[in-house]
This record gives structure tokens, C-alpha cells and sequence, in this order.
């Protein structure tokens, strides 16, 4: 229950809204004790009608009219009290559900990329989604059923003590064994929730991913295989709900025989007392009355008994939710984090080393200086850590050992919104919006011109391209520009860098997916950009960088060679033989 009464207390701001729709709840169950408390009356008074025979007294209309007014009357306010209970309950829970979901996401965001490793999107947008939603029954339900049900109970059991205080003692006999039952239920159906939503969770991870690669799917003539695989995983959800919903089956009409297993004692013990049995001083109207307050006594056992499941999915969809919620970072600001202001783009790498897993280290004490304005170029082959270096620019991760400085400061001692306020990136693998062309170029900067988008549409060589489109700039894309070639995606990349205007510019493969006339158009529009701000460069087609300040060569995550371009040319070392590699091609 741990993490359930946390999650009620997450929703703490709502607790006047559950408590409203709680007194709805109590008010619609206590006007139903007016209705046996008017038939137990009437009942009395037909006795007493009958037995003093037909025609000796007269018809007390004005009885049965009051009587009929009381319970019309309490009816009506019944049903404005359950109106109460039903809509202000789902208010509340629905506000909560969105703020809850608002800050699952924002957990998300605070995460570094190290939690992403080895996460699935659509597993992460269950947690989201799914499971914060299952949150709803557990505010509009559950609890307020649990307040306004427990007052009920005390307030019918007081009632029924004061009509037969040892009927009443039998009658609570089954409680005990209704609240076993519930708890019974609780343990053994409380993990196969759990496994519903884990198993939802898949079911949305390869629903994201073939979605996300339906070109791939196609192309390959794969569509049979991901059919196979989705239609066993349906079927797999399909049979873990049927499973948890046949435990419910059982338990149930289980409660519902307990419960019913009063009205046996009222009718077996009470008739037998009202006969004059052991001396029993029990009327008629009396056993009826019971019977009546008896129903509804049991009927708020049965509704808490059903709380048990709403508490069991709630509980599955929070024990997922208070994963993301509890999780660490791996990037953690300092609390005395200083803000980066005036930043000269200065970049200083102190013998840093990184892995991802401690017995395959990525890089190994890596040592070099980016001086203001300078442009340096991280070159080398595949999977030796050219892109983990920039990533450690941004603090996507955290250095195991080393340091690295802007301007002489350590960043893990500046905030990290004011550090990445600082860069700007272009990487390999474009994401753009579904939106506009100037949205998408407009992205990082708040109020940014038509002019202003322009400019550094220009600057990075899109602008020919986009002006040719339906639609120039307010062209729609879709979804992460799947209307767009590879190097039309890369271009407008490089425009969002532009437009932001930082210090530092960070471009990883900036121009892999551009014909040559373009590459040659973006390597001019990015030594128009040196010396204005610190450039890092990683680069496929090393004759991108001939001006490079600084080449730093990678092999096996060590700096092997370092220098500019003629002097690593000169050297007839790795540089020089990628370099003839390379003008092969």
C-alpha cells in the first residue's frame, strides 16, 4: 500500500475536491436510510390498521401523502448527491491524471541519455500514458467509495444496534471474512495487474517501433514476420487481461455470497426472535427494518471489496510510474550550480575517460584546447568515440575521470540549462517536427524574424530548396520530415544551429547526406562562421576540414595524433593514409 498512499498524496491539491465528492457519496447513502426507516413506520401502522379490522379506523391519507413527500424528496436530493459524488470525483481525477503524466514527462526530460540506453520509447510512452491514467479509478473511485462507505457502515451499524443489539452482533459475523476474502485477492491478483501493464507496455514498445520503421518493414518484405510477432503478443495481452479478469470472476460473487450470508441470519434468527423465540421481543416492522438497513450495510462492504481492484490496478500502473519518478540521473547538478553567462566558447579537455560499460572503455584520457573562435576537427573510424566527446560537451553524460572546462570552469559546476544555453548542435541523425519548414528552423529561438529565419536558412543553403517547395517557408513536413531528403533534413538542421547564435557550435557529421555541390556550399557557410564562435567538427569527408585550427585523430578512444592539416598531412601518419582513403572515394 506503500506506493499507492504515496500517490494519493501526490494528489494532495485535490483533497477538497475528493472530500466534496465524498459528503456526495455519504449524503446519497444516508438518504437511503430514510427509506427503511419509512417503510419500518408504514409497516407499523398497516399492523395496527389490520388488527383492529376492516372499517374501525378511518384511512390517514395525510400519512401516506407525508410519507410519499419524504421519500420523493429524499430521491430527488439522493440523486443530486450522487450527481455530486460522480461528477466532482472525476474532476478531480482527471486534473490529477494530467499533472501526473505533465510530470512523468518532465522526469523524462530531467533524465540523462544513460537511462535511455537501454529503454524502449513506446515502453516509456505506457509509463506516460497507461499508467498515469490508471491513477483515475483510484481518485473518481476508490477514494472516495473508502470515505464515504466507511462512515456509512458506522453510521448503519449504530442503527441496527439500537434496533436488536444481539441480532446486529450475528448479522457482522461475515465482515471479518469479507475483509480476509479482500485481502486474499489483494496479494494473489495484485501481481497479475502488474503483469497487464508490463505486458501493455510491450505491446505499445513494438507498435512504436514498427510504426516508426514501417518503410524498413516494407522494403525488406518483412510485413509477415512483424504480423506473427504483433498477433502472438496481442494474443499474449489478450490472455494476462482474461487471466486477471477471471480472478475477479471468483472473487466477486465470492463477497456477494458472504454479504448475502447476513440477510440468512436476519431472516433464519430474526424471524425466529420476532416469533418469540429465546424470549425475542422483535416486531415484524423491526425484522423488515433490519432487512432493509441490512442491504444497505452490506452493499458499501461490496462496493469497498471492489475497491481492492481498482487499488491493484492503480498499484501496477504506480509501481511503473514511481520507476521513472525514482529514478537518478546520471548528470547531477550541483545545488550551488553557477549560471554560464557571457561565455567566450573556450573548451578545455583534462586526461577524460568514459565508457558506457567499465570493461570496454570509449574513450581514454582524452586531453585537448579549444581556444575561443577556433575550429576543431575530431576525425577517426567508426566507433571510436568522436560523438561521445560532443555528447560530453553537452553533459549528456558525465566523465568517469578528467575533467572539461568552458572558459576555465569546470561544467559540472555550472547549471546545465545555462551550459547547453551555450552550444548548438547539428547531428548525424536529423530530428525535426511535425511542422512548418520556419518552425523547424525557428525551433530553439523564442520570437525569432521571417528575416532572422531567412538569414540562416541562406546561410546554411537551404533556402534555394525551400522557396521551391508549395508552401516555401509554412511548407508542412510531417512527422520528422519524412517529406524531406536526407540532406534537405541536414540543411535545415544547420539553419536551427545558425539562428540560435551561440558560442559554440557543434557539428557531427553535419555533411554526410549532402551531394558534393552542397557539401562544398556548407563548408564555405561554416568558415564564415569560425572565428565568430568556437566550432567542433567531426568529420566523414576529411576535405571538409583542410582549415581546421586543430585535427585531433581518434583510434580505440586515445587521441593518437593531433595537429592542423599540413602538419598531420606532412606527418605520413593515420591522418594522411585516411586522408588518401578517403579522395578514393
Amino acid at each position: 500500500m506503500k506506493l499507492t498512499v504515496k500517490l494519493i498524496l501526490m494528489a494532495k491539491k485535490h483533497w477538497r475536491t475528493i472530500a466534496f465528492a465524498s459528503i456526495g457519496i455519504i449524503g446519497a447513502s444516508l438518504l437511503n436510510l430514510i427509506t427503511p426507516a419509512v417503510v419500518r413506520s408504514l409497516t407499523n401502522e398497516l399492523m395496527i390498521f389490520n388488527e383492529s379490522g376492516p372499517g374501525s379506523m378511518p384511512v390517514n391519507v395525510n400519512l401516506l401523502i407525508t410519507y410519499s413527500v419524504v421519500l420523493i424528496g429524499a430521491y430527488l436530493l439522493r440523486a443530486v448527491c450522487r450527481w455530486v459524488a460522480l461528477a466532482v470525483s472525476h474532476v478531480a481525477a482527471w486534473n490529477f491524471v494530467g499533472e501526473l503524466t505533465a510530470k512523468v514527462y518532465e522526469k523524462l526530460q530531467k533524465l540523462s541519455m544513460r537511462y535511455y540506453q537501454d529503454k524502449q520509447t513506446g515502453q516509456l510512452m505506457s509509463r506516460m500514458i497507461n499508467d498515469t491514467g490508471k491513477a483515475h479509478d483510484l481518485i473518481a473511485h476508490a477514494l472516495p467509495d473508502l470515505i464515504g462507505n466507511i462512515i456509512i457502515i458506522i453510521g448503519v451499524a449504530i442503527l441496527i444496534f439500537t434496533i436488536n443489539p444481539v441480532l446486529a452482533a450475528i448479522t457482522l459475523i461475515p465482515v471479518p471474512f469479507v475483509f480476509w476474502t479482500g485481502t486474499f485477492f489483494s496479494k494473489k491478483v495484485a501481481p497479475l495487474f502488474k503483469i497487464n501493464q508490463e505486458v501493455l507496455g510491450d505491446l505499445n514498445a513494438i507498435s512504436q517501433d514498427n510504426l516508426s520503421g514501417m518503410k524498413e518493414i516494407q522494403a525488406f518484405g518483412q510485413e509477415d514476420r512483424e504480423l506473427g510477432k504483433m498477433r502472438e503478443l496481442c494474443k499474449h495481452y489478450s490472455w494476462v487481461n482474461i487471466r486477471a479478469n477471471y480472478a475477479n470472476a471468483l472473487f466477486h460473487p465470492g463477497i456477494e455470497f458472504l454479504t448475502s450470508m447476513g440477510t440468512v441470519i436476519v431472516v433464519g434468527i430474526g424471524g425466529y426472535l420476532a416469533m418469540g423465540g429465546m424470549g425475542g421481543n422483535m416486531t415484524v416492522p423491526d425484522v423488515i427494518g433490519f432487512l432493509m438497513y441490512l442491504g444497505i450495510f452490506y452493499q458499501p462492504l461490496a462496493v469497498l471489496s471492489r475497491l481492492f481492484e481498482d487499488v491493484q490496478i492503480s498499484y501496477a500502473g504506480a509501481v511503473r510510474i514511481f520507476e521513472v519518478l525514482e529514478a537518478e540521473s546520471e548528470v547531477q547538478e550541483k545545488p550551488d550550480a553557477k549560471v554560464l553567462e557571457n561565455c567566450d566558447g573556450g573548451i578545455e579537455f583534462d586526461d577524460v575517460s568514459f565508457y558506457y560499460n567499465i570493461e570496454e572503455p570509449v574513450l581514454k584520457n582524452i586531453s585537448f584546447d579549444a581556444k575561443p573562435g577556433e575550429m576543431i576537427a575530431v576525425v577517426g573510424p567508426t566507433g571510436v568515440g568522436k560523438t561521445t566527446i560532443v555528447s560530453l560537451i553537452e553533459r549528456f553524460y558525465d566523465p568517469q575521470n578528467g575533467s572539461i572546462k568552458i572558459d576555465g570552469t569546470d561544467i559540472k559546476d555550472l547549471t546545465v540549462e545555462s551550459l547547453r544555453a551555450q552550444i548548438s548542435m547539428v547531428l548525424q541523425d536529423v530530428f525535426l517536427f511535425n511542422g512548418t519548414i520556419a518552425d523547424n528552423i525557428a525551433y530553439s529561438v523564442k520570437n525569432a524574424t521571417q528575416e532572422q529565419i531567412e538569414e540562416a536558412a541562406k546561410i546554411a543553403c537551404a533556402d534555394d530548396f525551400i522557396l521551391q517547395m508549395p508552401d516555401g517557408y509554412n511548407t508542412m513536413i510531417g512527422e520528422r520530415g519524412v517529406r524531406l531528403s536526407g540532406g534537405q533534413k541536414q540543411r535545415l538542421s544547420i539553419a536551427r544551429a545558425v539562428l540560435r547564435n551561440t558560442p559554440i557550435l557543434i557539428l557531427d557529421e553535419a555533411t554526410s547526406s549532402v551531394d558534393m555541390e552542397t557539401e562544398l556550399q556548407i563548408q564555405q557557410a561554416i568558415e564564415n562562421l569560425t572565428g565568430s564562435r568556437t566550432v567542433i567538427v567531426i568529420a566523414h569527408r576529411l576535405s571538409t576540414i583542410i582549415s581546421a585550427d586543430q585535427i585531433i585523430v581518434l583510434d580505440k578512444g586515445s587521441i593518437i595524433e593531433k595537429g592542423s592539416y599540413d602538419e598531420l598531412m606532412s606527418q605520413d601518419g593515420v591522418f594522411s593514409r585516411l586522408n588518401r582513403a578517403n579522395s578514393k572515394h
